[in-house]
């Protein structure tokens, strides 16, 4: 086992350092005190003793795209841990075992070469593991759920320097706690999770421009009240600069974008899914032509690619609320204050749509394992040149002040983009029994949460 003598820890100005804290967006400034970037277990073990050996707390990070939530940083030591290890699927018990550190693109890769799949998000550059403990939300969801619903196993150093294996027959209520808990816990260096047979995956995305927007929102939005719960879709309105790799039909203008996925596990099924894709799409088409369609029968590794993601950090600001539904005056409101004639700021306005299985948590779930909400209401705001971070702060919290009437208080771990945005997972009793279990495993408060899942909106 590494000795803490050996262990890399880097301070303020220092190469690792500046690596360590590398993070998806470019705003956020997190400046730890020491940082360690840790490629093993071993080494994951060390930092640990590290931080407790030299009265530090400790967080935790794995590819950056949620650095702004985590708690201050001034006394503490932050792990980032990217472990080389490979990611193990076993095809007969139809489950994948993923090292800490590791993109949910080489996870769909491996899984695909046994034509199974995964509960991942919408980009392959976002970190598994992050993501499944705080919740996850799939284009697989609305027919399988929150995604850390899937999750056989977690393997974790404690802060006393065990390394636990937590599962429903070992550590069950720590098991629990873990999946949206907030984190706080230990240091989390592999998850095993079940996968699914996935033949081919119906997906793509449409981009109209924005003067049909109110239209073709609005005919989403009533085609959500009854849709089935094979297809998982979202809704954007988009401010696209233009960038590298951005299709030069949408560079530079406001559009309306409609993504999404149905998972195909059989060919028998590829009919049925195939009207109800149509019976979504064909209503919109029919309205104007889409700029571009890519909508079309596609391998399951390509999903990552559907929802267009930047595939390299940028600098942003972001907000999120979970809405109790929609109505035409919610659509022609939003249309007003980010369509083509509102000049917005704002790079992107979503909304996606939830209920189906989401609503409907396993009888093992997490601590956050099901949402009521219909939809899910995503802001980001590019920060560069004459936009600054306060502009598009002050966008985002208009944009939040208008559908306070729709919020339900609740959020998703998976998108609180700061520790200063109202985060609510779940109700007063869950998180006590969640800093119950934070309690046992770390009475010193070695670690600091990744997310606080309780701090009222109001």
């Amino acid at each position: 086992m590494n000795d803490t003598k050996t262990l890399t820890v880097a301070s303020p100005g220092e190469s690792p350092y500046a690596v360590a804290i590398e993070a998806y967006n470019l705003l956020p400034q997190p400046a730890p005190r020491r940082t360690v970037i840790a490629r093993s277990v071993d080494d994951v073990c060390a930092a640990v003793r590290f931080a407790r050996d030299n009265d530090l707390t400790a967080s935790v990070i794995a590819t950056g795209h949620s650095v702004a939530t985590s708690q201050p940083l001034d006394d503490a030591l932050l792990i980032r841990t990217a472990l080389d290890e490979p990611v193990v699927i076993d095809p007969e018990a139809q489950t994948a075992t993923i090292p800490a550190g590791t993109r949910w693109a080489a996870v769909v890769a491996a899984a695909a070469e046994h034509g199974l799949a995964v509960l991942h998000g919408s980009s392959g550059t976002v970190g598994a593991v992050g993501y499944l403990l705080r919740g996850g939300i799939s284009f697989y969801g609305r027919t399988h759920g929150i995604a850390a619903n899937s999750i056989v196993s977690i393997r974790l150093v404690l802060a006393d320097g065990r390394i636990v294996t937590a599962s429903p027959a070992e550590e069950p209520e720590l098991f629990w706690a873990l999946r949206g808990g907030g984190g706080g816990f230990g240091v989390v260096t592999s998850v095993t999770i079940r996968l699914m047979p996935m033949w081919k995956v119906y997906t793509g995305i449409a981009f109209w421009s924005a003067e049909h927007a109110e239209e073709i929102i609005s005919a989403w939005r009533t085609w959500t009240e009854d849709a089935p719960w094979t297809l998982t879709t979202s809704m954007r309105v988009l401010n696209i600069p233009p960038l590298p790799g951005i299709p030069e039909a949408i560079a530079g203008r406001t559009v309306v974008a409609l993504d999404g996925a149905a998972g195909i596990r059989d060919p028998y099924l590829l009919t049925d899914i195939s009207h109800q894709a149509a019976a979504l799409l064909d209503p919109l088409r029919a309205i104007a032509e889409p700029i571009i369609d890519t909508w079309d029968l596609r391998d399951p590794i390509e999903l990552p690619l559907t929802h267009m993601d930047p595939p390299d950090p940028i600098p942003y600001v972001g907000d999120h609320l979970l809405l109790s539904g929609l109505d035409q005056g919610d659509v022609r409101m939003l249309v007003e204050m980010v369509g083509a004639a509102s000049g917005s700021t704002l790079t992107s306005v979503e909304l996606r749509h939830l209920g189906g299985a989401f609503a409907y948590p396993p009888e093992n779930g997490g601590a956050f394992d099901r949402t009521d909400a219909e939809f899910a209401l995503l802001v980001v705001g590019a920060v560069g040149g004459p936009l600054t971070p306060e502009m598009q702060e002050d966008a985002a919290a208009r944009i939040r002040l208008a559908f306070a009437h729709r919020d339900t208080g609740r959020t998703l771990p998976t998108f609180v983009e700061s520790a200063a945005q109202p985060s609510r997972t779940f109700d007063a009793a869950t998180w006590e029994a969640v800093q119950r279990v934070r309690r046992s495993v770390d009475p010193r408060g070695l670690f600091l949460p990744n997310v606080v899942p309780f701090v009222d909106a109001g």
